[in-house]
C-alpha cells in the first residue's frame, strides 16, 4: 500500500512538473513605457522572455468580463496563460496541454480548445475560467478535473485539427477536418485543387465540421476542393462562418463564407489574379476586414522563379512573399490597402493604406465601425478613422527581427488594441503581450 501511494504521489509530481498546475500564479510584470517614436503609452502586460504570443486576430482576446487576456506562453511548458489587465497578475489556465486556437467565450467565463488524445483523436475541452481565477486568488486550487470538461472526442478518421472557432451562441464549435474526411462529403464531379505557389500548400480537399459542446454531437458543415485555413465564427451572428483557401501566400480565391448548416457557400470577396488578399478578420456583425497587399514590386513575375521544394517555410520572414512564382499579384500597380467588406451588401471599401513599404498586413477594426487598424512588415501600427480617413502611426520600433508580426486586435469596446511585441526582448525575437489605447482625443471625436 505504501509503495502504491508513493508511486501515485510521484506520478502526480511528474504530471505537475511536465504540464504545470492550473491556477499557478505568476507575479505582475506590467510595465508602461513611452513609444520612442510616437510618445504614446505602451502597456506591456508581460516583459520577460518567456515565449509569449497572442491569439490570432480572427478570435477574441479578452475574457467575457473584459478583465483578462488569454495568451500562449512557454512559462509553464506551453500551457495557456491569462493576464489581468489591471493588476498584471498572470494565471495558468490550462493543464495537460492544448493544440491550435484558444477560443475565449464572450457570453460566459469559459475557454475552449483542442487537446490531443489517443491516436489521431482530439478532445474538445472546456475550462471554467471563473472558478480557476477565484480559487487561484484564494490559494485553494482543486484537481484539474474540477475546472475542465471534455465536451467531446473526435474519431481518428475525422483528421481534426486545432483550427477551431466558437459559435456566437456558444453552443457549438467549428473545426477543420482532414482530407480523407472532406473527400467523403464532396461531390465527386468537383475538381480537386492542387498546391498553389512555391510553398507547397493549398491542395484539397478540405472541410469544416462542428460539434455541439453540450451533447457532443458532430455534424459535417462543408467540404471544398482546396486546403482550408483560418476558420472563424461571426461572434455577433450565430451560425455564420468565414474561412480561407490557405496557400501560405497568394490564393486564387482567398476568402470564403458559409453558414453552419452548409448553405450559402460563396467567395466573401471575389478577387482578381493581380490581387493578393490575406488576413481576413470578422470585425462586426456585418463586416470583415482584410488586407489587399502592395508588398511586391511591379513586374516581379518576370524574375527567375525560386525552386519549389517540399518545405512550407517562409523564405524571408522579414520580407515575405517576394518569390516571382506568385505571379503578378500584390503590387501597387493596382489598388491596395486595408479593405472592409460588408457581408450583407457585398460592397467593399478601402479604409486606408501606407504611402510606401509593404502596406498594411494584419488588419482589424472596432465593432462600432469607427476605427480600423493594421500593421506592416516593419512591425509599425497604424490607426485609421473610418469617418475621416485620417491615418495615424500609433507605435513603431517593435523590431523587424521579431518572431512574428504584431497582429493587432481591438477589444469589444473598440477603445484599445492588443499587440505582440519584441521591443523589450534582448534577443530581438522573443515577444511580449502589449496594450495600445486609442488616443483619448480620437475617442472624443463624434
Amino acid at each position: 500500500m505504501k509503495l502504491k501511494t508513493s508511486i501515485n504521489i510521484l506520478f502526480l509530481l511528474f504530471t505537475i512538473t511536465i504540464f504545470g498546475q492550473i491556477g499557478t500564479r505568476f507575479p505582475s510584470e506590467k510595465k508602461i513605457i513611452k513609444d520612442p517614436v510616437t510618445g504614446i503609452d505602451l502597456i506591456f502586460l508581460t516583459t520577460k522572455s518567456a515565449g509569449d504570443s497572442k491569439t490570432y486576430p480572427t478570435h477574441p482576446q479578452w475574457t467575457a468580463d473584459g478583465e483578462w487576456l488569454i495568451f500562449r506562453s512557454k512559462r509553464a511548458n506551453d500551457e495557456a496563460m491569462a493576464v489581468n489587465e489591471k493588476s498584471g497578475i498572470i494565471v495558468q489556465v490550462t493543464e495537460g496541454g492544448y493544440t491550435g486556437t484558444l477560443c475565449i467565450a464572450q457570453k460566459s467565463m469559459k475557454l475552449y480548445f483542442m487537446r490531443k488524445a489517443d491516436g489521431d483523436k482530439m478532445q474538445i475541452m472546456e475550462v471554467n475560467l471563473e472558478a480557476v481565477f477565484k480559487d487561484s486568488q484564494a490559494g485553494k486550487m482543486k484537481q484539474v478535473s474540477s475546472y475542465e470538461r471534455v465536451c467531446g472526442i473526435t474519431n481518428s478518421e475525422m483528421g481534426a485539427s486545432g483550427d477551431m472557432a466558437l459559435d456566437a451562441n456558444e453552443d457549438r464549435v467549428y473545426f477543420r477536418i482532414g482530407k480523407e474526411e472532406a473527400a467523403r462529403h464532396i461531390d465527386p464531379n468537383v475538381k480537386i485543387e492542387k498546391n498553389f505557389g512555391p510553398r507547397n500548400m493549398g491542395a484539397g480537399p478540405g472541410g469544416i465540421a462542428s460539434m455541439d459542446i453540450k451533447t457532443g454531437e458532430f455534424k459535417h458543415v462543408i467540404s471544398v476542393p482546396f486546403q482550408v485555413g483560418h476558420i472563424q465564427s461571426n461572434i455577433w451572428n450565430p451560425g455564420e462562418l468565414v474561412f480561407c483557401w490557405e496557400t501560405g501566400g497568394k490564393s486564387p480565391q482567398r476568402t470564403w463564407t458559409v453558414m453552419a448548416d452548409g448553405t450559402g457557400l460563396r467567395p466573401l470577396y471575389p478577387e482578381s489574379d493581380f490581387e493578393w488578399v490575406t488576413h481576413e478578420a470578422v470585425i462586426s456583425k456585418d463586416e470583415v476586414a482584410m488586407a489587399i497587399m502592395g508588398h511586391r514590386k511591379i513586374d516581379i513575375q518576370k524574375e527567375i522563379p525560386v525552386e519549389v521544394t517540399t518545405s512550407t517555410e517562409v523564405q524571408n520572414p522579414q520580407n515575405p512573399g517576394q518569390e516571382s512564382n506568385w505571379g503578378n499579384s500584390g503590387t501597387r500597380e493596382k489598388p491596395t490597402g486595408l479593405a472592409i467588406v460588408n457581408l450583407r451588401t457585398r460592397e467593399m471599401i478601402i479604409a486606408g493604406q501606407t504611402k510606401s513599404g509593404s502596406g498594411l498586413w494584419h488588419v482589424h477594426g472596432s465593432a462600432d465601425g469607427r476605427w480600423a487598424v493594421g500593421d506592416d512588415f516593419s512591425r509599425s501600427l497604424y490607426l485609421i478613422d473610418r469617418k475621416t480617413n485620417e491615418m495615424l502611426l500609433l507605435t513603431a520600433g517593435h523590431k523587424e527581427t521579431a518572431a512574428d508580426h504584431i497582429h493587432p486586435t481591438f477589444n469589444r469596446a473598440g477603445a484599445k488594441i492588443q499587440i505582440q511585441s519584441a521591443m523589450l526582448s534582448a534577443d530581438n525575437k522573443t515577444m511580449n503581450i502589449c496594450i495600445v489605447n486609442v488616443p483619448k482625443e480620437w475617442l472624443k471625436r463624434k
